[in-house]
């Protein structure tokens, strides 16, 4: 295995700025393409090669690619927020489905060989059955799934045809910052459960609102398979290492078990000692009961070993996190 230049699309967000970091850390080249509609310049390092703009624009793409030798692409720049993509699906088409398709096509006439995607447990909808395994249906239930779902079929076509590697990892929820405290989820208006239970612990929200009490899990409220942000870097890292001398890889990224909305609060209020305002509304459009992974075939494939695993560890990295947040904004 070489290390060879990466080019990181939303390296300026939340997940592709852990990725930028973990590539770094273990000595991998990278250089970076975000428009910064949900990122931040600050979160890349000045001494990477930064570039503004979209990965719809296929001349960027191939000047970049050019420009810095690029022969791998690690793909997390598009939109994720699942009530968004119910009330506004042609949004989500337009910028993971149809963008990636001009992203795909710069890197084929590029020559790029590897190309590692950003995918979602999404695609398996409100699976049948749970831990949910990578060959069980694809049939998601809200259009940021299937804009995925669309992605990665779009990859495994163009990659038979234009002769490159590529991988999907599937997420799960993704939570936490990085420990040393470089990076974290700063996003505009976030509606991820943990974001926004550590801002409502620090003052910037009122409450957390608990959306359904009456699906069918243990306590009523929806169950998620949640990994460390860092934990999926390093999955990304691993992943590349393997993707450069062997072909496609599919794969779910999870711990294989799952937490409650209300026991991930608990542990909220464990780490501040002070209970954060929960409000129950109902069920948001688009939410699945329950997903959680079957992650056998990534222990099993690649050179992976979760450090972050506990669920007060990822809290306490996110809340670490919105604190630091808050004092830089004060």
């Amino acid at each position: 295995m070489s290390k060879v230049p990466v080019l990181v699309t939303g390296a300026a967000g939340y997940i592709g700025s852990h990725a930028m970091l973990a590539l770094k850390d273990a000595g991998w080249s990278v250089a970076v393409i975000d428009d910064l509609s949900n990122g931040v310049r600050r979160a890349v390092p000045d001494d990477v090669p930064f570039y503004e703009g979209s990965v719809a624009d296929g001349a960027l793409v191939e000047r970049i690619v050019g420009e810095q030798n690029i022969r791998a692409i690690m793909h997390f720049a598009g939109s994720i927020v699942v009530p968004e993509s119910v009330e506004n699906p042609l949004k989500y088409y337009g910028n993971n489905t149809v963008a990636t398709h001009a992203l795909l096509s710069a890197a084929a006439a590029s020559g790029v060989k590897h190309i590692l995607f950003s995918s979602t447990a999404a695609v398996y909808g409100a699976p049948g059955k749970v831990p949910v395994a990578e060959d069980d249906p694809k049939e998601p239930i809200n259009p940021y799934g299937a804009s995925k779902l669309m992605t990665e079929w779009m990859l495994r076509d163009a990659s038979a045809a234009h002769r490159f590697n590529y991988g999907a990892l599937r997420y799960f929820n993704v939570a936490g910052a990085d420990p040393q405290g470089r990076s974290g989820q700063q996003g505009k208006g976030s509606t991820h459960l943990i974001k926004v239970a550590v801002e409502t612990a620090v003052g910037k929200r009122d409450h957390v609102a608990v959306f359904g009490t009456d699906y069918d899990t243990p306590d009523g409220t929806c169950v998620r398979d949640y990994i460390h942000v860092s934990d999926l870097a390093a999955a990304h890292v691993a992943a590349l290492e393997k993707l450069i001398d062997e072909p496609d890889l599919t794969m779910n990224c999870g711990y294989g078990r799952g937490l409650s909305v209300l026991e991930v609060l608990d542990a909220v209020d464990r780490l501040t000692n002070m209970p954060v305002k929960r409000v129950l509304e109902g069920r948001r459009a688009g939410d699945p009961p329950m997903l959680i992974s079957a992650n056998e075939r990534i222990l099993k494939t690649l050179d992976w070993h979760p450090q972050y695993q506990e669920i007060d560890r990822i809290v306490g990295d996110a809340l670490a996190w919105e604190r630091k947040l808050a004092e830089r904004a004060s």
